[in-house]
């Protein structure tokens, strides 16, 4: 996979991939296009065995203030029922495309997170964030419903259905400290550290079994639609095929020999 992107920043450096929106003029909305590259690259990454890790960074002291007023707000007050339909499909198709692209996915959120890119945080698996960040899914207030790009699916595995639905149907900030507690964010941490501590803990994620790590998050989303008994007989198929790797005999090798293990990714 390419580093070059028209509409986000993207730069690839020993197996970590870190992207970011690049209108920090103005907080870094998304447009038509951008949301279409994210999820075209993101589709892609699936086939992209140089990339182990994801981290969707921060630009200029914000995360995204979510879908830009004058290039998508506007113009989807004058499109027809069948055009509004294929935008709101494509949209979720990017948090699909989040979802099963194979890759942790860590956001590391500063500053404003808002709309749109608060479903992009959502949709990652960790999130980092720094005192200052402010999340907020503020489609209400734009006269939509809560409902959009899986929010309704998501938002309530990882804070709860009761706090999900205030965020959701008042479309207020929920603060750093809310969503250190409610589990939001994995953790927070000041606004000069942030970068690196994203970075670190892709370093980590990538430096392990790299096809279990797939495995994992493959079972994290597909499990949210099994009893209980179809997901146990899932992870136990999934941990049969991670024994065949070549990482989990290297793992067995490196304890007897008492030293830590150096994972390849097969």
């Amino acid at each position: 996979m390419s580093a070059e992107t028209t509409h986000f920043l993207c730069k690839i450096e020993d197996g970590i991939a870190t992207i970011a929106l690049d209108r920090p003029e103005r907080k870094n909305p998304l447009t038509f296009d951008s949301y279409a590259e994210l999820r075209d690259w993101f589709r892609d990454l699936v086939y992209n065995d140089d990339v182990n890790a994801v981290v969707f960074a921060s630009n200029g002291g914000n995360f995204s203030s979510g879908g830009d007023v004058h290039d998508i707000i506007g113009p989807l007050t004058r499109m027809s029922m069948k055009e509004l339909l294929a935008f709101t499909r494509m949209t979720g198709d990017l948090v699909k495309a989040i979802v099963n692209c194979g890759k942790p996915v860590i956001a590391a959120i500063d500053g404003i997170c808002v709309g749109a890119g608060a479903i992009i945080a959502m949709a990652a698996d960790l999130r980092i964030a720094t005192p200052e960040a402010k999340v907020a899914f503020l489609f209400t207030r734009v006269g939509l419903a809560g409902c959009d790009m899986g929010a309704c699916a998501i938002l309530p595995r990882i804070i709860g259905q009761g706090r999900a639905a205030e965020l959701l149907y008042t479309g207020r900030s929920m603060s750093a400290d809310e969503g250190s507690a409610w589990g939001f964010h994995n953790r927070v941490v000041p606004a000069e550290e942030l970068d690196e501590a994203a970075l670190k803990l892709a370093e980590q994620i990538a430096a392990g079994p790299n096809f279990g790590n797939m495995m994992t998050k493959t079972m994290l989303a597909q499990e949210w639609s099994m009893s209980i008994e179809q997901a146990i007989e899932a992870e136990a198929q999934a941990q049969a095929i991670c024994m065949q790797t070549a990482d989990f005999e290297r793992a067995y090798n490196a304890f007897v020999a008492k030293q830590r293990p150096v994972f390849e990714g097969d």
